[in-house]
């Protein structure tokens, strides 16, 4: 196999990357949702190494639970009007489908977020 997944996490609400997200990634087979690894964004909103590199890269389905709770509770200073935490875990499921390089961000605020493929 040859290909690698990425992630990065933009905060919309302040026009900055999101830091000190923990992110899990899991394998799902037959409804059975398998941990693979678990990294923390950076200054810089990516993670420090791939989600997967070459050598672990392989084609099924897979769920990213970005962990935004805490992040979006230190943030909440900068919406006084906002009356409760909408978001704790987001999960996002999709499928490697071929080799290539996969990047799924997340472009996050307290009240959406969206996703996309990228490369």
């Amino acid at each position: 196999m040859s290909g690698r997944l990425t992630t990065h996490v933009l905060d919309t609400s302040i026009g900055f990357p999101a830091e000190g997200i923990r992110i899990a990634l899991y394998s799902m087979e037959n409804n059975d949702k398998n941990f693979i690894k678990e990294l923390v964004t950076n200054s810089d909103g990516r993670t420090d190494q791939n989600l997967l590199n070459n050598q672990e890269f392989f084609l099924g389905d897979f769920e990213l639970n970005f962990h935004v709770g805490e992040y979006l509770k230190s943030n909440i200073k900068n919406f006084p009007n906002l009356q409760g935490l909408l978001y704790d875990v987001i999960p996002i499921k999709f499928t490697i489908f071929s080799n290539r390089n996969y990047h799924i961000p997340l472009l996050l605020s307290p009240f959406g977020y969206s996703t996309y493929l990228g490369s």
